[in-house]
């Protein structure tokens, strides 16, 4: 589908298969296994914390995306297939198929919780990983430097407004250094300062991401940025 995407169109990129989808950071003991924040909501003062999703922690994930695998039966699978196996593993399959990449001891991203509830979820790996992205025209690598890529996040509804994005996207790239990356990549929209609907955004919005301590370093469209955060750069505060 990204094959046809054109700068009029970008906002629509994957759109068929889409999910609706105040201090520094404080590394939690000794290592990089989790990472907390403040939590910014109104209803709650717990803190926000971070964990790489592991086989103990699928329940919480399943908790999280819900009966529809966040939206329409992806289950985070979207940017792992081609269009076509996307499409003929809605649902189960594409559940089945996390699942199994979970359960392998890999963990492909990063679950975030205000207290117990999960609330939050970064999709982080090497760019390899993900044969959507790898296809796409639009999203070519833009040079031959090894990046992990994040290809999509996912929030609660219930907590959209809390500006979870930017710490689940922090997160995410911290979680990746600790495994050896030493350039973490997104492709977020930008929309402008303009309103979009939620499905449109699941690869998130420049803003969170700057706010994470990523830089663009290629517009492919007027709505696509491709921004990068490198390991031996300052981290900015995540506010």
């Amino acid at each position: 589908m990204d094959s046809h995407a054109t700068a009029g169109n970008d906002k629509f990129l994957w759109a068929a298969d889409a999910l609706v989808c105040p201090s520094k950071i404080v590394i939690v003991a000794s290592h990089l296994s989790s990472y907390i924040f403040p939590m910014v909501n109104k209803k709650t003062q717990s803190k926000l914390k971070f964990h790489p999703v592991t086989p103990s922690r699928w329940k919480d994930f399943e908790k999280l995306f819900g009966d529809n695998g966040a939206c329409g039966g992806c289950w985070c699978m979207s940017a792992r297939k081609t269009p076509t196996d996307f499409i003929k593993s809605k649902g189960a399959g594409n559940k089945r198929a996390i699942k199994k990449i979970i359960d392998s001891g890999k963990p492909p991203g990063v679950i975030g919780y205000s207290g117990a509830e999960p609330v939050a979820w970064c999709c982080v790996g090497p760019r390899e990983d993900f044969v959507k992205i790898q296809n796409s025209r639009t999203l070519k690598p833009i040079d031959d430097l090894p990046v992990w890529s994040i290809p999509c996040l996912f929030i609660s509804k219930l907590h959209r407004k809390a500006n979870l994005s930017s710490k689940a996207v922090d997160a995410a790239a911290k979680y990746a250094f600790s495994k050896g990356a030493k350039i973490v990549e997104g492709y977020p929209n930008d929309t402008r300062n303009k309103k979009w609907a939620d499905p449109f955004v699941w690869m998130g919005l420049v803003s969170s991401f700057e706010k994470a301590g990523f830089e663009i370093v290629k517009r492919p469209s007027s709505s696509r940025a491709i921004m990068r955060r490198y390991k031996d750069a300052k981290s900015k505060s995540v506010k």
